[in-house]
């Protein structure tokens, strides 16, 4: 018997549920509730195929479903491999009351999204994310989208599932990688918003580390809930909602920069958090303490804390050039006032992030 809790994502008349517990994927009525037509079309990618899409198609009883299988690895989020999605669907005939189900990390959440959102301009969509980065942040909020050769999720669109379904026992096949890569987004909710939740995060790093269950899930739910609210003060991130992006500026450089895949996306949030907290001092906002237990917090987690030495300082900027926060050419950064409260902010000089760049390379 699945054992859940549920969140509710307060969007109107688009609201949706999500689901946080273990054996979700053994309760057929969960996921067959939300889709109101008769034909699905599974997307999800070759590492969780074998763990996991025979038990999602046998749910899917009754219903006409296809599957389509992707590559795994950011370097294959991309409009090509997006064209196998479109491929698969009107090789099948789906129609626009077909259901997309997501069934993987945040690259398949990202793409199979974007594809709902533009096949037939709008199709119904369900995340099932299998990794903790996905649980707790990509599979909510209803970003979609793929990556460009020049920058990081610059071509996609604002789409909500129906409902996310995150089965924590998806958890237990996880690489220690991937799981320290999901523990980057869960410290940003700490650091962002809840300075309680940070401390807790600190006092149980060790239960995380080791997948215990109880501690999993009420970090999985903090954050789905911090998420939730946010979104549903601000969708389309004009305000509240780019708080949410805390080090991810700096996060994306070093993907672009190092090429897709070589840095885990979580890796490089983590190694961006720090560059944040340490422009944060800079600034005269963040004590040289908090910057501290930024860094401290992050090597508990097994993330990095500094920034690849093979990407120059130059190199840094002119990728940060290129961002979705950039605005009439002022690049706004999320920033700390201290451990809980984030700012949206394009108030320093070009000097200050230079020299916060050149801090990045050590501890």
């Amino acid at each position: 018997m699945a054992e859940y809790s549920t969140l509710k994502v307060d969007l109107g008349d688009r609201s949706y549920p999500i689901y946080i517990g273990q054996n979700l994927l053994d309760q057929a009525d969960i996921l067959k509730k939300h889709i109101p037509g008769n034909s699905a079309l599974i997307v999800t990618n070759e590492i969780v195929a074998p763990l996991y899409l025979k038990k999602v198609e046998a749910l899917l009883d009754g219903i006409r479903f296809e599957s389509v299988i992707l590559p795994d690895g950011e370097q294959y989020k991309n409009l090509n491999v997006l064209n196998t999605i479109f491929d698969a669907l009107l090789t099948h005939h789906m129609d626009r009351n077909t259901t997309i189900i997501a069934l993987g990390g945040g690259v398949v959440g990202d793409m199979a999204g974007f594809a709902a959102a533009s096949y037939q301009r709008g199709v119904h969509l369900i995340q099932i994310p299998t990794t903790l980065l996905s649980q707790v942040d990509s599979s909510v909020g209803g970003k979609t989208g793929v990556n460009h050769p020049l920058g990081k999720n610059m071509i996609g669109a604002f789409y909500q599932p129906r409902a996310v379904i995150a089965d924590t026992n998806t958890l237990n096949t996880l690489d220690d990688r991937q799981l320290s890569s999901g523990l980057a987004e869960v410290i940003k909710y700490g650091l962002i918003k809840n300075a309680n939740f940070f401390d807790w995060i600190e006092q149980n790093m060790d239960a995380l580390l080791q997948r215990e269950p109880k501690a999993l899930a009420y970090a999985i739910e903090v954050s789905c809930q911090t998420k939730a609210d946010v979104v549903a003060a601000d969708e389309k991130e004009s305000g509240q909602r780019a708080l949410l992006n805390l080090g991810h500026t700096f996060g994306h450089a070093i993907e672009t920069g190092m090429g897709y895949g070589e840095w885990l996306h979580g890796e490089a949030v983590g190694a961006g958090m720090c560059m944040a907290a340490k422009m944060s001092a800079l600034l005269g906002w963040f004590s040289n303490e908090q910057v501290k237990k930024t860094i401290s917090i992050m090597k508990h987690a097994k993330l990095p804390t500094t920034a690849p030495e093979s990407m120059d300082e130059k190199q840094f900027l002119d990728l940060m050039s290129v961002d979705k926060k950039v605005l009439d050419g002022v690049l706004r950064l999320i920033l700390l006032k201290s451990i809980g409260d984030a700012v949206v902010t394009s108030d320093y000089s070009k000097q200050q992030l230079a020299e916060a760049i050149k801090l990045a390379y050590t501890d």
